[in-house]
C-alpha cells in the first residue's frame, strides 16, 4: 500500500473522480484504467500502475503547503494559536472575494505540482498600510485554491478529465470557509468523504479485496467501494457571483504563477497587475484607498 494513495480508495476514487486529501499539505489522487493508456502529463510525477486499485493507473499530484501555510501565518508571523486561527477564519469569512486586494503564491514550501520546483518561494502582492491579518489569511487560502485549480486544469488538458471532487482530511472536515472558497475558485461542488478515517478505510478496502469473496471480502475494488464508502450529506456548491470574481483573480494568479515559475514565454505586466487588484478591491468594497 502507498500511504498517500490509500485515502483515495477510502474516499471512493474512480475514473473522473479526484480525491483531495487536505491537511498540512495536499495529496490529489485520481485513477485511469490501464486498458486506456494515458500519455505524459507534464508536472504530474506520480503515475503508477496499480498504486491505488488493481487495473488502474494511480495518478498523484499535490501541493507542498496548505494547512502549513496558514500555520506559518498564524504561528510564526502573528504569534497566535488555535484561537487565533478560529478568529481569523471567522473574520476572513466576512470578506467578499477580491475585497482584500491581495494575491498570493502558495509556494512557501516550494511548488510540487505542476512546476515541480522545491526552490520556488511564496509571495503576497497588493499589501498596503491598511492590510489586516484576516485579509492575508483569506488570501493564503485563496492561493491554495488557485494552485488546486492549476492541477485540475493540467489533468484535463492531458486527457484526464475530472467530473467530481471528493475532499477528505482534517481541513475538509473542519473548515467550511476553506471548502466554500475551493468550490468558488474551482467552479465545482466540493463533496466530503463519509469517513473521517479514509486512510484506514482505504487499507481495509484493499484487505477485503485481497481476501476475496470466498473469505468474506469482495471480488473487486469497485464492489468493495460501493459497499464500504459513502459521502456526507453536506456539500459546498459554487456561488456564481464569487466564482466570477475568482475567475478574474485566477487569471492574475496564472500571470504570477507562470512568470515566477519560469514558464516559457510568460511575462506578467506587474504594474498593471497591481492596479487591477486595486480596481477589483474597490469594486468589491465600494471604497477606494485614501
Amino acid at each position: 500500500l502507498v500511504v498517500g494513495h490509500t485515502p483515495g480508495g477510502g474516499a471512493g476514487v474512480a475514473p473522473g473522480t479526484l480525491v483531495k486529501i487536505i491537511g498540512t499539505s495536499t495529496c490529489d489522487i485520481t485513477v485511469a484504467p490501464t486498458s486506456e493508456p494515458i500519455g505524459n502529463v507534464p508536472g504530474i510525477c506520480g503515475i503508477v500502475d496499480g498504486s491505488v486499485m488493481t487495473g488502474y493507473y494511480g495518478i498523484e499530484a499535490g501541493q507542498s503547503a496548505v494547512g502549513d501555510l496558514l500555520h506559518w501565518w498564524v504561528d510564526s508571523v502573528c504569534e497566535g494559536d488555535d484561537t487565533l486561527h478560529r478568529t481569523l477564519s471567522d473574520e476572513a469569512a466576512r470578506l467578499r472575494p477580491g475585497a482584500s486586494g491581495l494575491l498570493a503564491l502558495d509556494w512557501n514550501n516550494g511548488n510540487r505540482t505542476v512546476l515541480v520546483d522545491p526552490r520556488l518561494t511564496g509571495l503576497i502582492l497588493g499589501q498596503t498600510l491598511h492590510t489586516g491579518r484576516a485579509e492575508v489569511y483569506r488570501a493564503l487560502i485563496e492561493s491554495t485554491a488557485f494552485g488546486a485549480r492549476v492541477i485540475v486544469e493540467r489533468l484535463a488538458e492531458c486527457g484526464v478529465p475530472i467530473d467530481r471532487i471528493v475532499c477528505c482530511g482534517g481541513i475538509a472536515a473542519k473548515n467550511d470557509l476553506f471548502m466554500q472558497i475551493y468550490a468558488d475558485v474551482l467552479g465545482r461542488p466540493m463533496l466530503l468523504a463519509g469517513s473521517t478515517q479514509t486512510p484506514a478505510l482505504g487499507a481495509a478496502i484493499s484487505a477485503a479485496v485481497a481476501a476475496g469473496a470466498d473469505a468474506g471480502g469482495y471480488a473487486t475494488f469497485e464492489e468493495a467501494q460501493a459497499r464500504m464508502t459513502s459521502l456526507r450529506d453536506e456539500r459546498f456548491d459554487p456561488d456564481p457571483g464569487a466564482q466570477a470574481v475568482y475567475d478574474e483573480l485566477f487569471a492574475m494568479y496564472r500571470e504570477l504563477h507562470d512568470s515566477f515559475g519560469g514558464v516559457a514565454g510568460a511575462r506578467a505586466d506587474f504594474p498593471s497587475l497591481m492596479k487591477r487588484l486595486l480596481a477589483l478591491r474597490e469594486r468589491a468594497t465600494g471604497v477606494g484607498l485614501p
